[in-house]
C-alpha cells in the first residue's frame, strides 16, 4: 500500500466504526463530500435503497428540456467514447441536478453499471449517492476524480470516475460530463480528457447562443487564439457583455455575476467603436489590449464567430476540408497564402514558395497538389541543393540507354517526365547551376524535354511549383540566377512566415501532436507552452515537429502531458539557459489561465526580449505593442530595466 491508500483505509475505518470524517487523512474535496453525505443521512454500508429514478415518460420530458445541452454534448460524448474505447468505461452526461441524461460505453461494463443505476433516468446527486464524481463535481463546481474507496457508499467502491462541470455562457451550471469504469481500468489521462471535453461543450453552447453577435476572443498568448483555451466574450450592439466562457472570466479576474450586463470598457481598455472596426478586418487581425488590472492580452474580434461545434444535421453535411485547409491553423499570413494558392491551383500558373528553411515549403506544395485537380496524378519532388551538380541534369531531364558510363541499361525518365500530368516540385531552386537553368527555361517554354543522349524531344505537361529560402531577386542582381527563368517561375510568389512570427503556435502544436500520437490525446504542460511561445525557433516548423515527436516517444504509457523532462536536451537548454534541467510543477489542464496573469504576461515579455537579444523595436513588433508600452512594462518588472 502507498501512504495515501493507507490513509484512505484508516479514514474508512473511522467512518464505519465511529461515523467520523478524518479530514486530515483525505483530500479536502473528498472530506467535504463525505461530510455532506453524512449530513444527508447516508450510511456508507447501508443496503441498497430506492434512490430517485424517472419513469420513461418523465425521462423523455427531461430530455426535451435539456435538448440544447444534449445537442452540443452528443458529438463530444462520441469523441470521448472513441478515446476510451475498449477500457471498460462509460461516458455519461448529467444535468445540473445530477440526473443522468445519456450514456454510452463498452458492453462489458454496461451490466455492472446498470446494477448500481448508472443509467439514464437515475439521480447521482450527492444526497442520493454520496461522494461520486458527478454529484461532487456539481457540489464543488470544479472537475473532480473519485477513485475506489473515495466513494462514500461501499457498493460504489469498485468504480473510478472523472467528471467536469459544464457552464453555460451566462454563468449557470447546466450539467456534468463523466467517464466511469472499474477501478482497475483507471487511466491517468482520463481526467484531462473529460475537462477538455467539457470545455468543448461550453464553447459550443457559447457559439450557438452568441454567434450572431460581436465576439471578442482573447488570451495572454497570441498563439492560443483559435484554440479551446481562449477567452470568449459576446457583446450586445451597445457594448454590454452578453455572454462569456470560463476562460474569459478567469482572464478578466472576475466573479461570474460581475461581468454580465457590464460595458466592455469596464474590463478591457478599448473603445467599442474600435472593436467594431477590428471586427471588419479581413483577415482578422490580432491586437494588444490591457485588461483591468494591467495584464496585456492578445485579442481578435469575430463578426460573426465562424465556428460551431454542433454536429451538422444529416441533411446538411459539413463541407470537406482539403489539404490546404488542414494547414490553416489560424495565422493570418498563412491563411492568406492558403487562400491565394487555392485560387490558382487549377490554373496554369507557376507557384514560387519562399521562406526560411524549415517553414514547411514542401508540405505546402504537396497540399496545393492534393487540393487541386491533379491530386490523383504524380507529385514529383526534387531538392536541387541535395544532389551533386553532375547528377542534377540526369535526375531532372532523364537519359537514354547507354548515355554515359554507369547509366542504367534501360535509361531513366527523369523527374520532369515522371511528373507528366501531375505536379513537379523543385525545392531550393535557387541552388540550381546556371547551365541547368537555361535548359529548364527551354522546357518550360516549349513544354518538351530531351533526355541526355536522346535524339528527339518528348512532350510533357505538368504544374510547376518551386521553392527557395534564398532571395532570388538578389540572386538575379548578383548574376547567380537567370532573370528570364525567375520571371517564368514566379507566376504567383508566396512567402510562408517563420514560426517565430506566427500567431497559431498552440493550434499548430495540437495538429502535430495528433499526428505524433494518433492513439491517445497528448497535451503540453502550460508552463512548457509558455516557454515554447517565447522561443525563436531557428529551425521553424521542422524543429517544432521534431521536438514534439521526440517528446511523444519519451512519454510513458500512462503519461499524456508533455513536460520539461520530455523535451530534447538541446531545446530544453535553449529554453532555460541558466537552469536547463529545472522542471516547473505541472499545471492541471483546467487551469490554463494561471492565477497571476500579470506574472505570465511579464514572463512572456522577458522571453521575447531575451530571444531578440535586447532589440527593443523587434521585441515590440513581436509582442504587438508600441516601444513606449514595452519600456513601461519592463520598468514595472522587478530587475527588468531595458538593456542598454
Amino acid at each position: 500500500m502507498t501512504l495515501s491508500q493507507t490513509a484512505l483505509a484508516r479514514a474508512r475505518r473511522l467512518l464505519h466504526d465511529h461515523g467520523q470524517v478524518a479530514a486530515d487523512l483525505l483530500d479536502p474535496f473528498v472530506a467535504r463530500s463525505w461530510l455532506r453525505s453524512r449530513t444527508a443521512g447516508l450510511a456508507p454500508d447501508e443496503p441498497r435503497r430506492d434512490a430517485p429514478h424517472l419513469s420513461a415518460f418523465e425521462l423523455q420530458q427531461a430530455l426535451e428540456r435539456q435538448r440544447e445541452l444534449l445537442n452540443h454534448a452528443a458529438p463530444v460524448m462520441d469523441y470521448l467514447h472513441a478515446q476510451t474505447r475498449d477500457t471498460g468505461s462509460l461516458v455519461v452526461l448529467a444535468d445540473h441536478r445530477g440526473l443522468l441524461l445519456r450514456s454510452l460505453g463498452d458492453a462489458k461494463f454496461l451490466n455492472r453499471a446498470e446494477q448500481i443505476a448508472l443509467a439514464p433516468g437515475a439521480s447521482w446527486h450527492e444526497q442520493d449517492r454520496g461522494t461520486n464524481a458527478i454529484g461532487t463535481a456539481l457540489a464543488e463546481q470544479v472537475a473532480v476524480s473519485v477513485h475506489g474507496n473515495e466513494h462514500y457508499l461501499d457498493r460504489n467502491g469498485f468504480l473510478t470516475c472523472a467528471a467536469a462541470p459544464v457552464v453555460a455562457p451566462d454563468g449557470r451550471l447546466v450539467g456534468v460530463l463523466d467517464v466511469s469504469g472499474e477501478q482497475h481500468s483507471r487511466r491517468l489521462q482520463t481526467p484531462g480528457l473529460v475537462r477538455a471535453a467539457a470545455q468543448m461543450v461550453e464553447n459550443g453552447l457559447f457559439q450557438a447562443r452568441h454567434g450572431h453577435q460581436l465576439v471578442v476572443r482573447f488570451h495572454v498568448l497570441a498563439q492560443a487564439l483559435g484554440t479551446g483555451v481562449e477567452g470568449h466574450l459576446a457583446l450586445t450592439e451597445s457594448g454590454q457583455i452578453a455572454g462569456a466562457n470560463m476562460a474569459a472570466i478567469a482572464l478578466l479576474g472576475s466573479d461570474h455575476p460581475d461581468i454580465y450586463g457590464q460595458p466592455i470598457e469596464k474590463w478591457l481598455d478599448v473603445r467599442l467603436a474600435k472593436l467594431h472596426a477590428w471586427g471588419r478586418e479581413q483577415p482578422p487581425g490580432v491586437h494588444t489590449v490591457e485588461v483591468r488590472g494591467g495584464t496585456l492580452v492578445q485579442l481578435r474580434v469575430d463578426r460573426p464567430a465562424p465556428i460551431t461545434l454542433v454536429a451538422p444535421s444529416r441533411g446538411t453535411p459539413a463541407p470537406a476540408r482539403d489539404a490546404l485547409a488542414e494547414l490553416d491553423t489560424g495565422d493570418p499570413r498563412l491563411a492568406e497564402a492558403v487562400d491565394r494558392a487555392r485560387r490558382v491551383a487549377s490554373k496554369p500558373i507557376a507557384l514560387l514558395i519562399q521562406g526560411e528553411t524549415g517553414v514547411g515549403k514542401e508540405l505546402f506544395a504537396r497540399a496545393v497538389h492534393d487540393s487541386g485537380p491533379r491530386r490523383t496524378r504524380p507529385f514529383v519532388a526534387l531538392n536541387c541543393a541535395a544532389l551533386p551538380e553532375p547528377l542534377i541534369e540526369a535526375e531532372l531531364f532523364g537519359y537514354a540507354a547507354g548515355a554515359f558510363t554507369g547509366a542504367r541499361k534501360a535509361g531513366s525518365l527523369g523527374h520532369i517526365r515522371q511528373a507528366d500530368g501531375g505536379t513537379l516540385f523543385l525545392d531550393e531552386i535557387g541552388d540550381m547551376p546556371l547551365g541547368l537553368q537555361a535548359r529548364l527555361l527551354r522546357v518550360l517554354q516549349e513544354r518538351q524535354v530531351t533526355p541526355l543522349g536522346g535524339a528527339r524531344p518528348i512532350a510533357v505537361e505538368f504544374s510547376l511549383i518551386c521553392a527557395t529560402h534564398r532571395q532570388l531577386k538578389q540572386q538575379v542582381a548578383a548574376g547567380l540566377f537567370r532573370a528570364d527563368l525567375y520571371y517564368r517561375i514566379q507566376g504567383l510568389p508566396l512567402t510562408l512566415p517563420p514560426l517565430r512570427e506566427r500567431t497559431d503556435l498552440a493550434a499548430l502544436m495540437a495538429r502535430i501532436l495528433a499526428e505524433a500520437s494518433p492513439k491517445r490525446v497528448v497535451h503540453v504542460d502550460p508552463a512548457v507552452t509558455l516557454a515554447l511561445a517565447g522561443y525563436g525557433w531557428p529551425g521553424n516548423v521542422r524543429e517544432l515537429a521534431g521536438a514534439l515527436h521526440t517528446a511523444c516517444a519519451l512519454l510513458d504509457d500512462d503519461e499524456f502531458v508533455i513536460s520539461w523532462q520530455h523535451l530534447p536536451d538541446e531545446l530544453r537548454s535553449d529554453l532555460s539557459p541558466s537552469h536547463p534541467i529545472a522542471a516547473p510543477a505541472t499545471v492541471p489542464l483546467r487551469a490554463e489561465v494561471p492565477n497571476n496573469l500579470r506574472s505570465l504576461s511579464d514572463g512572456a515579455i522577458r522571453r521575447v526580449v531575451a530571444t531578440v537579444q535586447g532589440n527593443m523595436s523587434e521585441a515590440a513588433r513581436r509582442l504587438g505593442i508600441s516601444r513606449n508600452t514595452l519600456y513601461r512594462r519592463l520598468k514595472g518588472i522587478e530587475g527588468g530595466a531595458p538593456p542598454s
